[in-house]
């Protein structure tokens, strides 16, 4: 379904009847990366999934697409529904928008699960990449997107998963260049949520890969361990949905099924 939203179109999938599970995927990706568990998940429940800003079928707003932005864009579709409560689940680049998005709404937040995402800022080295990518992009765009993607995976499971990897990555090569700028650059330009997290009263819980390259797993595992909040580690990368479908599925299930 595709609403309009200043001018542009912002799509979401809704299906199943029960609470709400609102679903928010990452960089690069778009509703489609959750289509192995939206199934299990509409048996009990209702599942809106939303394509963010810049990427799938939703389009861009400028140059630039904050945390802040990309949530204001999720809140119209949850006024547009006339829903009020929900559980949030959100890939990398989606948990920073359920984070900022909570940060703006925390009195609708029934439950907040970061997947391969984190509550930490980019640090110095990370904020000089994303701005490096941002020049490389304009004339080279392929073949960083190729590159960033590749780097998500191990070279066992670019080989174990190649076609859920190539389907992935031809996802991501359709995000226009615009999409890539914008969200890169809101991503750079966020805050750090860390102690909002751990102070929120809402249910929360982390899941992390044991091999992300991305994310810090040990520090994350030290900090989430020392406030108490509920944490699982896969056993392979960033990509879990992918490199640790099953589990992932069972862990987001129950994390719903304590609500």
């Amino acid at each position: 379904m595709i609403l309009d939203y200043k001018g542009v179109p912002l799509f979401y999938s809704d299906s199943g009847k029960g609470q709400v599970i609102v679903l928010l995927h990452g960089f690069l990706e778009d509703n489609s990366m959750w289509d192995n568990i939206t199934p299990e998940l509409i048996k009990k429940n209702r599942v809106i999934a939303i394509d963010l800003l810049g990427h799938g079928k939703t389009g861009c707003l400028g140059y630039v697409h904050k945390m802040e932005d990309m949530a204001e864009a999720v809140s119209v579709v949850l006024k547009h529904l006339k829903l009020r409560k929900y559980i949030f689940i959100g890939h990398s680049m989606g948990g920073y928008v359920a984070l900022a998005f909570a940060k703006l709404y925390p009195e609708n937040i029934k439950g907040l699960c970061l997947l391969n995402s984190t509550y930490e800022a980019d640090d110095k080295e990370r904020k000089q990449l994303r701005a490096r990518a941002n020049k490389i992009v304009q004339t080279n765009y392929e073949n960083m997107v190729r590159m960033s993607f590749a780097n998500l995976f191990s070279a066992e499971s670019k080989l174990k998963y190649i076609e859920a990897y190539n389907n992935a990555l031809e996802i991501a090569l359709q995000t226009p260049v615009q999409g890539y700028m914008a969200a890169n650059e809101g991503m750079r330009l966020r805050e750090d949520s860390s102690v909002f997290f751990t102070e929120a009263t809402f249910k929360k819980a982390v899941l992390l890969g044991k091999k992300d390259t991305i994310l810090n797993t040990e520090d994350m595992l030290l900090f989430t361990n020392r406030h108490n909040i509920e944490t699982h580690v896969f056993s392979e990368g960033h990509m879990s949905h992918i490199e640790n479908k099953e589990e992932v599925k069972q862990k987001i299930m129950h994390f719903i099924e304590k609500m």
